[in-house]
């Protein structure tokens, strides 16, 4: 299994052409009657506990996933380019209306002059303004969106701007590229354009909204898709203990690096084809396909405090993005799917975007 798991299908569709959201056996868990969810006071979701969910009900058909965000609403590379200068604060001057006057963000510029919240400014205060390429950042425009359209990483958006968990962006916010100043040809940003599961994790797929806007709260049973513009509530504090996605099967594939010298971002467990695929944890569906490169059918889910756990080589998808699971509820059926040489799963558990051996997680067979 590669270092990187690029997902072809994500947004490296040339313009212009239409887009065929995944279709294939989709199920929506059957759910019981149960103890409501609740959110925290900053609008993250946080499951009560409960008794183990019922098999899902394989008959239900539960409609296709919508496309993801960087494909729903590409960006346009309209960045303005500004010089490093200083700005003298002017009575009545807010840090939102000094950056919108010079073109730079607000929190680079706050980054920039050790600024805090609730940053208060002082008539004759000299501000450093830093320089660079700035992208004004719309409504339903993804990190992902915006990697791509500049031909940089994601990651590296994160750290020009010194973005945390969620790593949620804002409508409105103008954001640094990093790189060179020099626009770049369409030929050129997609040779330089790669996406990898790490990006999804880091909440590189999720739309941005207005300042002062929530996402809505998940839903623990999903009957139409959740629109591709809809972000996805953070989840509350992670328990702290993840459980085997399979009770049985034999790990043929560990972490690291195999004899050949190519690396594996998880471990493979043999199962047959079938077998139910449960939720190593509580928490929110924030990306489903069935035919990502390498992997085939892909579930993925966020746990909070930068947990997520990814479900590879699903043969069913019986979840939908922005749907709530709770831990022993069934994700997916194994299968063979992407470039599996055998009935398995391939299951990994990242901290933030870095791969961490699952078996140091686990609880011991």
């Amino acid at each position: 299994m590669s270092v990187v798991l690029i997902l072809m299908l994500a947004g490296c569709i040339p313009a212009g052409q239409d887009y065929e959201p995944p279709q294939a056996g989709y199920a929506a868990p059957a759910e019981r009657e149960a103890p409501q969810d609740r959110y925290d006071p900053q609008d993250r979701y946080v499951p009560q506990d409960r008794d183990e969910p019922e098999p899902p009900d394989e008959r239900i058909s539960a409609p296709p996933s919508a496309p993801p965000a960087w494909v729903a609403q590409p960006v346009t590379p309209d960045a303005r380019t500004i010089t490093s200068s200083t700005y003298v604060v002017q009575s009545g001057d807010t840090l939102r209306g000094v950056a919108e006057r010079v073109g730079a963000g607000a929190e680079n510029i706050a980054d920039a002059n050790d600024l805090d919240p609730p940053f208060t400014l002082r008539p004759g205060q000299r501000l450093t303004i830093p320089g660079g390429r700035y992208h004004l950042v719309r409504p339903g425009q993804s990190g992902i969106a915006i990697a791509r359209a500049y031909g940089v990483k994601w990651a590296d958006i994160i750290a020009a701007n010194d973005l945390d968990e969620p790593y949620m962006l804002r409508a409105g916010r103008r954001i640094l590229i990093p790189g060179g100043t020099r626009p770049q040809t369409l030929a050129e940003r997609a040779a330089a354009f790669k996406i990898d599961l790490g990006d999804i994790a880091t909440g590189g797929g999720e739309p941005a909204i207005p300042e002062g806007n929530k996402a809505p709260r998940a839903a623990t049973i999903v009957r139409r898709p959740l629109a591709s513009l809809t972000p996805i509530a953070t989840p509350g504090p992670f328990s702290g203990s993840f459980f085997w996605p399979v009770s049985t099967g034999n790990v043929v594939k560990r972490f690291g690096a195999g004899a050949s010298g190519e690396r594996n971002d998880g471990i493979n467990i043999a199962i047959p084809i079938g077998t139910p695929i449960k939720a190593a944890a509580n928490g929110v569906v924030i990306y489903t396909a069935t035919d990502v490169p390498g992997l085939g059918g892909l579930v993925m889910v966020k746990h909070g405090d930068g947990w997520t756990s990814v479900y590879g080589h699903a043969s069913r998808i019986l979840v939908q993005r922005g749907q709530a699971v709770r831990r022993g509820q069934s994700l997916a059926l194994s299968g063979a799917t992407g470039f599996a040489d055998r009935p398995e799963l391939h299951f990994e558990l990242r901290k933030g975007r870095a791969p961490v051996d699952p078996l140091s997680e686990l609880p011991k067979r």
